[in-house]
């Protein structure tokens, strides 16, 4: 008999064994509690499975005539009449829970809207339909939320991905979309993501940040504020460089906000995030090649466009490759005041950077040449740091000088000392560096005065009541300070 048949043997007398014998295995509490949570848990999941095609298979049909507000009804009617006649087993306390979740899977994004409704969560990232993280308060959390199943997982992520006409499958498995209220949406699914979909939400806040609130948060200062409204006004190119969720976008929504509303702004932008309020503003948006590989419209053909729509200012979102060139000569063709991001470590990186994607533009243009439209087009690099506990801050505003050689001279204006720790808790300020921008004569040239004092580095104790205790500056006493108790000794 060969081995595989003596297997197939072997279990057919341990299922005859185990239908003539009724012994159960024996199970401590805490397994049989386990073991009834998972079944419950499954049998929720396939009644809300169940109740949600239902439904859909009933409204699907009258949803084209129906505005939001009658669609939702429609829902909710229907939801309620599929629970009572499939005679769902829901407890009644559990019953009002199990309608609103089947009805946000129908018309919204599933467990994702009460996340997206916390204002205290700043990032949404979906690993799998069942593993959900956030970012809190700039820690990361793991969520005991999850998707009904995979198919709805992916459907979320077509909704989501459709409504901004892009689109997400086999040839195109990677995508940048948006939600209506602005927040940015990357999605990337199987073969490039192996383990399943990838979705990741960084949520904007319904009410732009504005700069009061940032000061509030500890990232500006009133001093930076007041000398970045200045430079704004004043029409100064400006550089916002940082790392991934630092807070660049939100730091170019609040810069923006100083723009004098007589002026017409353009923005660019791979999805359009920027929430910009003033009445002027045009806002343009790239676009992906079609199935057929045609269409596409890069950022670069939108800064090219632009220069044709009588701009006082451009602000693109962010440069990448082969557009900082052209928003260099934007900046360097009269369209001062413009601003842009960009990925980096340092204020200093931030310029190798650009070097680098000028030449992605394919041009084989000098690295003299190139610095020097760099030197000549900006003025400012704000800089933007995460702290370990999660703070976003300016941690340096540098003043590009002009060049000396084939070196962009840089001088700090503001930068950010950390302190003793208090606590454990590192703590830190963002103060002046003592030394006076040249940008100040350009901007006493345009009638915009700024107080001399805001460029005056802190010296001596600042008194405790000056600020809260966990940014006072702490004065280190000097050798001569020091020695002249040991001398009166």
């Amino acid at each position: 008999m060969k081995l595989s048949e003596k297997l197939a043997a072997l279990e057919e007398q341990e299922r005859k064994a185990a239908g003539t014998t009724k012994l159960r295995p024996r199970t401590d509490g805490k397994t049989a509690r386990r073991n009834s949570k998972t079944v419950s848990n499954s049998n929720w999941a396939s009644s809300k499975r169940k109740v949600r095609e239902l439904v859909l298979a009933e409204v699907a049909p009258k949803m084209g005539g129906l505005s939001e507000d009658n669609l939702m009804k429609e829902v909710r009617g229907a939801l309620d009449r599929i629970v009572q006649r499939e005679d769902v087993k829901v407890s009644p306390i559990e019953r009002r829970k199990f309608v609103e979740e089947v009805f946000r899977d129908t018309l919204g994004y599933g467990p994702l809207d009460p996340l997206l409704a916390d204002e205290a969560i700043t990032e949404v990232m979906c690993n799998n339909f069942d593993d959900i993280w956030v970012e809190r308060e700039g820690r990361i959390e793991h969520t005991g939320a999850s998707f009904t199943d995979e198919v709805q997982y992916r459907a979320v992520i077509e909704k989501i991905v459709s409504a901004v006409g892009r689109r997400i499958d086999e040839s195109a498995p990677m995508v940048d979309a948006r939600l209506p209220d602005g927040s940015r949406v990357n999605a990337i699914i199987p073969p490039l993501a192996i383990h399943g979909p990838v979705l990741t939400i960084r949520k904007f806040a319904a009410d732009p940040y504005k700069v009061k609130d940032l000061i509030n948060f500890g990232t500006f200062t009133l001093d930076l504020a007041a000398v970045l409204e200045a430079c704004v006004r004043g029409k100064m190119n400006i550089l916002v460089s940082g790392g991934t969720g630092t807070g660049k976008t939100t730091n170019l929504n609040v810069l923006s906000s100083f723009i004098p509303d007589g002026e017409r702004v353009i923005t660019i932008e791979d999805a359009a995030e920027l929430q910009l309020q003033q009445p002027h503003v045009i806002n343009l948006e790239a676009r992906p090649p079609n199935a057929e590989g045609s269409g596409e419209v890069r950022i670069r053909d939108l800064v090219r466009n632009a220069l044709r729509m009588r701009p006082d200012r451009i602000i693109v979102g962010e440069v990448r490759g082969g557009e900082a060139l052209d928003m260099l000569q934007a900046m360097n063709t009269g369209h001062e005041g413009s601003m842009t991001t960009v990925h980096s470590n340092s204020p200093r990186d931030a310029l190798s950077r650009l070097e680098t994607m000028v030449l992605m533009a394919g041009f084989d243009l000098p690295v003299r040449a190139i610095r020097e439209q760099i030197a000549s087009a900006l003025h400012l690099i704000m800089h933007l740091d995460r702290l370990p506990d999660g703070r976003r801050v300016v941690t340096s505003l540098t003043e590009i000088q002009g060049m000396e050689g084939d070196t962009i001279l840089l001088q700090e204006v503001f930068k950010y000392r950390t302190l003793p720790s208090r606590d454990g808790r590192p703590s830190g300020e963002l103060a002046a560096t003592g030394l006076r921008p040249k940008f100040v004569d350009k901007l006493n040239e345009l009638g915009i005065e700024l107080p001399a004092k805001v460029f005056h580095a802190h010296r001596g104790p600042v008194p405790t009541d000056a600020r809260p205790e966990s940014t006072r500056k702490v004065r280190v006493p000097s050798a001569r300070e020091l020695a002249a108790p040991e001398r009166a000794r």
